[in-house]
């Protein structure tokens, strides 16, 4: 005798135009570095500062202070983090030099550090310990450092990366935080877009609302920026500064041209009033829709604003 099977239950749905606004303050976790709940990677070859970068972008949000000291915190909270590759005790040394860059007191700091020798994504039991985590304590960021130590499987099968992603996005969704996950690119990448260089599936790609890309140039470490659903901010030169030590964004190195961007600064800098977009444009010479985007991007970083007069840092 055959069994009724029952009704399936049907997914969730909404009217579109029940779904609830966003205020643009609440679309970035980081501006214009990292989307508010956004997954993504933070990716570049070996000794490109990787580890540095997500230690300061956990800080940062743990301590609502900016990011390589440039860009602002939106949404802080706390933050936990899970070095695969580095002893306890130079994790806690980098985050004390970290939080001491910034003048603050390292007790204070609400950077939780996951201490389990191994995880394994692609195990189901791991990934139940994660979301046990995640559930008793509810981080704002999840730093994940490297992707290749956290799973066993194939990073060049589509099927096998994706399933891993897909249970990240799952806990993303459930417990309404960022994840950025560390991850090499290729050698001899070449001049392929940035994402495409991530080593492995072009799943990897695909699956990113925010990504970090640090590379070699001949200027210095460059940081090239991508976001799934907002303009992206020029690239930005950074470098480990020291005592104690810490990323930040530095200026090119070996003379180079400045960019548009910093000719805005620049002349924003030496004025004492501020400086109408009808003036800055004959003083810099440029297109007014090129003068307009780059201003629009200085403003989404936070490093000048719009006064009823015109523009001031």
């Amino acid at each position: 005798m055959s069994v009724a099977l029952p009704e399936p239950a049907p997914f969730d749905v909404i009217r579109a135009v029940d779904i609830e606004r966003s205020p643009p303050e609440h679309r970035w976790l980081v501006e214009a570095l990292w989307a508010e709940q956004g997954v993504g990677f933070i990716g570049g070859s070996p000794k490109s500062l990787k580890s540095w970068i997500g230690l300061d972008l956990a800080v940062s949000v743990a301590s609502a202070t900016p990011c390589l000291g440039q860009f602002r915190v939106r949404r802080p909270g706390p933050a936990l983090v899970y070095l695969a590759e580095d002893r306890l005790d130079v994790v806690r040394e980098r985050l004390e030099a970290l939080t001491a860059a910034r003048g603050l007191l390292f007790g204070g700091l609400d950077v939780l550090v996951i201490t389990t020798p191994a995880m394994r994504l692609d195990l189901a039991e791991h990934g139940r310990r994660l979301q046990a985590t995640l559930e008793i304590h509810q981080p704002r960021l999840l730093v994940l450092d490297p992707f290749v130590r956290l799973h066993r499987a194939d990073e060049n099968s589509a099927q096998e990366v994706a399933a891993i992603l897909a249970s990240l996005r799952e806990l993303q969704r459930r417990f309404h935080l960022a994840i950025a996950i560390i991850h090499h690119t290729r050698k001899n990448a070449g001049a392929r877009q940035m994402g495409q260089a991530l080593r492995g599936s072009g799943d990897f790609h695909a699956w990113a609302d925010s990504a970090l890309y640090l590379s070699h140039e001949k200027n210095g470490l460059k940081l090239t920026i991508e976001q799934r659903a907002a303009p992206a901010p020029e690239p930005v030169f950074v470098r480990l500064a020291d005592d104690p030590p810490h990323p930040v964004v530095a200026p090119p190195e070996n003379g180079s041209s400045p960019t548009l961007q910093d000719r805005i600064m620049d002349t924003l800098k030496r004025s004492p009033d501020p400086v109408p977009r009808t003036a800055l444009r004959r003083l810099l010479a440029v297109q007014n829709q090129r003068l307009g985007e780059d201003l629009h991007k200085l403003e989404t970083l936070g490093r000048i604003r719009r006064t009823a007069l015109g523009w001031s840092r």
